[in-house]
């Protein structure tokens, strides 16, 4: 994670070549010293493309789980502290979207937004809306019960003032804990979504797009779609192991 990381904050320094330019006469040259990742149909270095796209893929990643994270969130504890009208309202909502494959609705919502990174950012961002209200409003049902809120009801403090001093603060690391596990997810989504060609428009490098230009090469370039496909799994299971771990700690 940290050398991916690395990746999208400074990639001139992991790959000071231009991942658009290539070299004609070097297109469909297997990795090697020269070229860690092989080269693709154009000549260009895969792993200088790879290394530039990180950037892109991962800004959309983390916009992605940042707008799932506030607006879920938010409707989750209005959900929880509210009650009532508001919780039987915001609940249905979330049925509504949890009845939908995540990917399914992302395609459906990119496709009435308009191709684009942001619009793919904020269509996988309004997919993982649902869990992140759900776990939120659990948390806040289970904290609303606690004596020192009961107390701090009891003795005349205002409900908004409970809710910011009392509720919040000792619910929200469940949440922040599914941020990190959603973020691999995200990862997926985003990098589906750019597969389709929702992304970036070419030549622009993003890891999704990066695997669609190699399925025409799997006879004869299998490293177009290998090595930027493991890159994405082992962000994946990185980010799944890190949130796992951080949801342990949290509940502890």
């Amino acid at each position: 994670m940290l050398l991916v990381l690395g990746w999208a904050l400074f990639p001139s320094v992991f790959a000071s070549g231009d991942p658009l330019t290539g070299v004609p006469a070097e297109k469909l040259q297997g990795p090697s010293p020269q070229h860690w990742f092989g080269t693709d149909n154009l000549g260009r270095d895969l792993y200088t493309r790879m290394v530039h796209g990180a950037g892109l893929s991962l800004t959309a990643t983390v916009s992605a789980v940042l707008i799932a994270l506030i607006a879920g969130g938010l409707l989750g504890l209005l959900a929880g502290a509210v009650g009532k009208l508001v919780d039987t309202v915001a609940m249905r909502v979330v049925d509504v979207l949890l009845s939908v494959p995540s990917l399914l609705l992302s395609l459906a919502l990119v496709t009435a937004l308009g191709f684009g990174t942001t619009n793919v950012a904020v269509a996988v961002g309004v997919s993982l809306i649902a869990n992140f209200a759900r776990v939120m409003r659990s948390e806040v049902l289970r904290v609303r019960g606690a004596d020192y809120v009961e107390a701090a009801h009891a003795s005349g403090v205002r409900w908004y003032t409970v809710l910011a001093r009392h509720v919040l603060p000792n619910s929200y690391r469940p949440v922040l804990a599914l941020a990190a596990v959603e973020f691999g997810m995200a990862v997926l989504a985003v990098s589906a979504l750019s597969f389709l060609g929702y992304g970036a428009k070419p030549p622009t490098p993003e890891w999704g797009s990066l695997i669609s230009e190699g399925r025409n090469y799997l006879a004869s370039a299998w490293w177009m779609t290998t090595l930027p496909g493991l890159v994405i799994v082992t962000v994946v299971l990185a980010a799944q192991h890190l949130g796992r771990a951080a949801d342990r700690r949290a509940r502890a």
